[in-house]
């Protein structure tokens, strides 16, 4: 294969381990208008995932209790949203359902409401537009810019 077409292209999709795959897939279908495309049976036929859209982004929920535990209070998924607005608003959509969030805040550089999923894993709704919120990169206990890397230059 020729180098220059060695290149990533975007996200082909996300996966997120799951304990109850029912209560997951009703969750994430109330909460972000999940719509499930495909279902994964297993060999004897039971459905251990499934595959839907959220945004635009195919995103699908595979049980695995394990992995799901493991996974319980990381974050591991920021949708993006335009703005403080936007997060204004899922805040709202959030508690009409019933759903526990947090309020929405400013990050390192936008705003970000927080959802945590049936399995306690954070869903993070993170925007993308930095004019109304303060720039935090490198303050004390905020991401920085990376140093140099210290790649071996021949692996380009």
């Amino acid at each position: 294969m020729a180098e220059n077409t060695a290149v990533i292209s975007g996200i082909h999709h996300l996966k997120i381990p799951v304990s109850d795959l029912a209560v997951s897939r009703a969750w994430y279908e109330k909460v972000f208008d999940y719509r499930v495309r495909i279902e994964f049976p297993d060999a004897d036929g039971t459905v251990r995932g499934v595959a839907g859209e959220i945004g635009g982004i195919t995103v699908a929920l595979r049980e695995n209790p394990a992995a799901a535990r493991g996974a319980s209070g990381f974050d591991p998924i920021c949708f993006a949203i335009p703005d403080r607005a936007a997060a204004r608003a899922w805040a709202a959509r959030l508690a009409r359902l019933g759903v526990e969030h947090t309020p929405p805040g400013e990050g390192t550089q936008g705003w970000v409401v927080q959802v945590l999923d049936p399995d306690g894993i954070a869903i993070r709704l993170y925007s993308t537009a930095t004019e109304d919120t303060t720039d935090r990169r490198g303050t004390p206990g905020y991401p920085r810019r990376a140093e140099q890397s210290h790649r071996n230059p021949d692996d380009r």
